[in-house]
């Protein structure tokens, strides 16, 4: 039996973007950037793709939409496009559980004299918004707080955060790569003026993600050349990647609201059945949390017998795939940040694991997967 459980990681390409890909591959190949009829059926491509990804966040201007490679691009467009503007270094804020799309960038900036507040949080992993409210400043430029938390699962009070950030007319960046496709986004009512969303997160291929820009909000651009994406992305479009986008945006804006309530269930559904494991500790938010996340740490994890990592290679073997949070650098296995951040031992923090569901998975699925982490626990616990 093979269990597939890192849809948080990537998600298989459906059958529909694949056709989508197939057919530009065959008959819509050409620049999108060309005048001649060749080019025009590639920019017509792109063009509905756009509508489509603008239709998942309800945005009502699909020009807000901007192509990128990804997720990690459309985040450091953000950052990087907005402290560009500035002459002189300024102020951000960001939390401590950012992807590292976020963090990476956040700490080059201070580097080049930026100065970065870190918003921390508490066990569950969450902001408070009144820490938001202290840490503004007059120079602050900009606020990024992610989404929905990769690793554990949480979600932030984006709305919250974000009318703060208005009311003191600083423009507010969120990471959604992990909410896009599984939860309602509406971007009109929701105070962001940036939001990073990935194709590959919902479906779609490798590849291809997208910036909202609220209209209005000016960003320098990271590449330069051609003026492509109204003139904030150039290089030609990849455009069958961003057909394959177009078309799991809308198939996940069809199924979103029966596929949440389904992958809810089987989401507590496992909770409640690795409940009683003895040093099994749950991580994120239980109520604020993604539908298709289940987290855990290992209470007792030592780095080397008994980690993160050791689950993801035990479950492998038995043909289960799973993710861990701890990072492995220069053969040293490394705490997970974010667990340390939300206030668990270095040890506890080694121990980190993510199982996170999709369209594919069942009831049967989430049983077998039970069975099975509790088989290796018990074997690799000590007594």
């Amino acid at each position: 039996m093979q269990i597939y459980l890192d849809h948080s990681a990537t998600t298989p390409t459906r059958p529909e973007a694949i056709a989508a890909m197939q057919a530009v591959f065959a008959q819509q190949w050409g620049n999108p950037s060309s005048l001649h009829e060749w080019g025009q059926r590639a920019a017509t491509v792109v063009e509905q793709a756009r509508v489509q990804v603008a239709g998942l966040i309800n945005a009502t201007k699909s020009e807000s939409v901007i192509f990128t490679s990804g997720g990690t691009e459309a985040d450091n467009q953000a950052i990087m496009g907005i402290t560009r503007s500035y002459t002189a270094p300024q102020h951000i804020i960001i939390s401590d559980v950012e992807h590292s799309a976020i963090s990476e960038t956040a700490r080059l900036l201070e580097m080049w004299g930026w100065q970065v507040t870190r918003l921390g949080v508490d066990a569950k992993g969450r902001v408070n918004p009144q820490d938001l409210e202290v840490a503004l400043q007059n120079n602050t430029a900009l606020v990024s707080v992610i989404y929905g938390q990769s690793e554990v699962g949480t979600i932030q009070p984006i709305e919250e955060l974000g009318n703060i950030a208005k009311s003191h007319g600083v423009l507010f960046h969120t990471d959604a790569v992990q909410v896009a496709g599984r939860l309602p986004i509406n971007v009109e009512k929701l105070p962001v003026d940036l939001l990073s969303i990935s194709s590959h997160k919902l479906y779609g291929p490798q590849g291809a993600g997208a910036l909202y820009v609220r209209p209005g909000v000016e960003l320098v651009p990271l590449i330069c050349g051609g003026g492509q994406e109204m003139g904030l992305r150039s290089g030609t479009q990849a455009v069958p990647a961003i057909a394959g986008f177009g078309v799991a945006a809308t198939l996940a804006a069809v199924e979103l609201s029966t596929e949440t309530s389904r992958l809810i269930q089987l989401r507590d559904r496992l909770f409640a059945q690795l409940a009683d494991i003895p040093g099994l500790i749950p991580t994120g938010d239980r109520y604020y949390r993604l539908p298709h996340h289940v987290s855990f740490c290992l209470e007792h994890a030592d780095g080397e017998k008994l980690s993160g990592k050791t689950l993801v290679r035990q479950l492998n073997l038995a043909g289960i795939a799973i993710s861990a949070g701890a990072a492995c650098r220069s053969g040293k296995l490394n705490p997970s940040p974010i667990l340390l951040a939300m206030g668990y031992s270095e040890k506890a923090a080694l121990g980190g694991i993510r199982m996170t569901l999709g369209h594919d998975i069942t009831v049967a699925d989430i049983d077998w997967t039970a069975m099975v982490l509790k088989q290796v626990l018990q074997r690799l616990t000590p007594q």
